[in-house]
């Protein structure tokens, strides 16, 4: 039985803005966290400014958060939260699982699905430490949640999920606080493709948005697109109740309407017209977890035969140019079916 220290030790993976943003909760509750920047470059960049000035200006640092670029602080802890953007998650893990040990818990807050491989985040993180023989109780982390929002500590409902509930439940008395409330599961499966397909959804709002589409147009989508990711994630061994929620209703309405949406903001951008890569070097750095999860949310969809009539059209926008307005225009014109 995995059994956290009184005061444990906690290190948070990335110094991206959802990274911060989750150290600065967990501060917020009197925790002692370990903020982990890739490089000592961009840790040094942090901690002479006691701000994330490249991916979370206007947040100063409290003491309780040390920043390093150091990958022996992954050694010196009891609780990892990895917050690694998919396309370099299994590079990073495989950098870093040496510092690995028995007795800690990973818990996965990146939403996105992996590439050829078609696994999910935590599956990422278990084949990576699986070729080093090690084993660790391994979650998601995923709900709606804004980082800008997160940061100046806006109450924030979120939900954690382990196969083991007494795992999740010892994570949700980590890092819950006045700010930040934790709800557990025991639906990994669910809460993470919950996560990282709605993603796929919220470019399809932003097109819709981009090409001056109306409410009824958005209210569509994102019924429509809860309805794929619920098939997909059923099909996959999750639970539809796990969809009802928060890591599933929740973060989809979130992501398709609100405007620190970036996967909302790149489909908004290819609406009116722009050529992604230009929507993307748009980002500053900061990433757009949707466009590479479309590509691999079709092919996980395709091994289990299941049907994404709107993510099948964003891929054709993004991978093809295909012109967003017939994209939109063929969804609205396949065959009727009966809703449920």
């Amino acid at each position: 039985m995995t059994v956290l220290p009184i005061a444990p030790r906690i290190v948070v993976l990335g110094e991206g803005a959802w990274g911060t943003s989750i150290a600065l909760s967990l501060a917020r509750a009197g925790r002692t966290v370990t903020l982990w920047a890739h490089t000592p470059e961009l840790a040094k960049e942090i901690n002479d400014a006691r701000e994330n000035v490249r991916f979370l200006p206007g947040f100063a640092l409290p003491e309780n958060i040390v920043v390093t670029g150091e990958d022996d602080a992954v050694a010196h802890c009891d609780l990892i939260f990895s917050v690694i953007p998919s396309e370099f998650l299994r590079a990073t893990i495989g950098r870093l699982r040496g510092k690995m040990h028995a007795e800690q818990i990973i818990v996965s807050a990146t939403k996105g699905v992996e590439n050829n491989t078609f696994l999910r985040m935590t599956q990422v993180i278990a084949s990576s430490l699986a070729e080093v023989e090690l084993t660790l109780p391994v979650g998601a982390f995923s709900g709606p949640s804004f980082a800008k929002e997160v940061a100046e500590g806006q109450p924030t409902a979120i939900t954690v999920a382990f196969e083991d509930r007494s795992i999740a439940a010892l994570v949700q008395r980590e890092a819950s606080s006045e700010t930040m409330r934790l709800y557990t599961s025991s639906d990994v499966i669910g809460v993470e493709l919950g996560g990282a397909l709605k993603n796929v959804i919220a470019i399809a709002a932003g097109v819709a948005a981009g090409i001056g589409l109306g409410y009824n147009s958005t209210a569509g989508l994102i019924t429509r697109g809860i309805a794929e990711i619920t098939r997909l994630a059923v099909a996959c061994g999750g639970r539809r109740e796990t969809l009802a929620g928060l890591s599933g209703v929740g973060d989809l309405v979130l992501t398709c309407t609100g405007s620190l949406s970036r996967n909302r903001t790149v489909g908004m951008e290819l609406g009116k017209g722009r050529k992604l890569p230009d929507v993307l070097s748009s980002l500053g750095g900061k990433v757009a977890e949707g466009v590479l999860t479309t590509r691999a949310a079709l092919g996980l969809a395709r091994q289990h035969r299941v049907e994404m009539p709107i993510a099948e059209q964003m891929e054709l926008i993004l991978e093809q140019g295909k012109d967003p307005r017939e994209a939109l225009r063929d969804l609205m014109m396949r065959p009727g079916k009966h809703e449920h």
